[in-house]
């Protein structure tokens, strides 16, 4: 069990406040609580702009529309209180550049932090004829 003191003494990091990766990669928006904290009974919500693309609530996901099958927060690292979400499939096309905003809910305390994320076009080879 990770340690630390109640559930309302943690802190969200947030070590990059930008990201850059290549349109199609997986990236992974990091966050984690300080100190080591369990996160598995809290309420984590992921939010591109205003929309929520990930919610974890109670052992129970729930991913935004467009992003199914694409998001994730590995379920080992909230043991130690690592929330940071997987984003497979970055589209520069699909519009997943912007910032992302993390919460973490426990009772009445809440903490967010934000990442940016910056997806460079794919290069394009034009064929000569």
């Amino acid at each position: 069990m990770a340690t630390g003191g109640t559930d309302k003494d943690y802190k969200l990091v947030v070590p990059d406040r930008g990201v850059q990766c290549n349109d199609g990669d997986d990236v992974t928006l990091r966050c984690h609580l300080s100190p080591e904290t369990s996160a598995v009974a809290m309420e984590i919500r992921w939010f591109k702009g205003t929309e929520c693309i990930y919610l974890y609530r109670s052992g129970h996901v729930i991913e935004g529309r467009g992003y199914e099958g694409r998001v994730s927060v590995d379920p080992q690292q909230l043991q130690r209180g690592g929330v940071s979400l997987t984003l497979r499939r970055s589209s520069w096309w699909g519009d997943d550049n912007g910032v992302y905003t993390c919460q973490v809910i426990s009772g009445g305390h809440r903490e967010e932090g934000r990442v940016g994320l910056v997806i460079k076009p794919a290069a394009f080879e034009w064929v000569r004829g």
